[in-house]
């Protein structure tokens, strides 16, 4: 697991973040919803899975949501994960759509 930084590129025409690493991608995919920004998929190849790939695409994730002014729904199983260990993003959720949590 180590703290490794990562390089996330937002890929805007297929509305994703994605980390390129030894010829392969890590994406994490992105909806514009309603208002908000939604969270839909993140996919990691074997090659790169328990190295912090995924954490840093969502950690890129919820910084271009706070640059742009939207807030997030979340689809995508990882990402509701990684919510429960970093509640610092938590305030950057549509209440509207999660209800009181």
């Amino acid at each position: 697991m180590g703290d490794m930084t990562y390089e996330v590129v937002n890929n805007r025409e297929n509305q994703q973040f994605e980390v390129h690493l030894n010829g392969e991608i890590a994406q994490l995919t992105y909806r514009y919803y309603k208002k908000d920004i939604a969270f839909m998929h993140t996919t990691v190849p074997e090659t790169m899975a328990g190295k912090g790939v995924a954490s840093a695409l969502a950690r890129a994730a919820f910084a271009f949501a706070a640059e742009e002014k939207k807030l997030v729904m979340v689809y995508c199983p990882f990402v509701a994960k990684f919510l429960q260990s970093h509640p610092e993003y938590r305030h950057q959720l549509d209440r509207a759509y999660y209800g009181k949590s």
